[in-house]
């Protein structure tokens, strides 16, 4: 977790991926096939770049731990 850069990454990439369920759950729109193509590989990319990173901010849980030990 000492890495600030691949935090901000992951954070900065799972918010794009929040804001995109949000468009889909408010109005249908899906911004990364509208951008990318219906399931193209780079959609497809895009999507699992997302899960990755949304994987990876459950580390965070373990930090906030840590922190309330102190």
């Amino acid at each position: 977790m000492g890495n600030k850069y691949l935090d901000g990454t992951a954070l900065t990439i799972t918010i794009i991926g929040a804001i995109t369920w949000a468009l889909i759950g408010l109005f249908r729109f899906d911004l990364v096939a509208f951008l990318f193509g219906d399931m193209s590989w780079l959609s497809r990319i895009v999507y699992v770049l997302v899960g990755i990173c949304g994987l990876y901010l459950l580390t965070f849980y373990m930090k906030l731990s840590d922190n309330t030990n102190r």
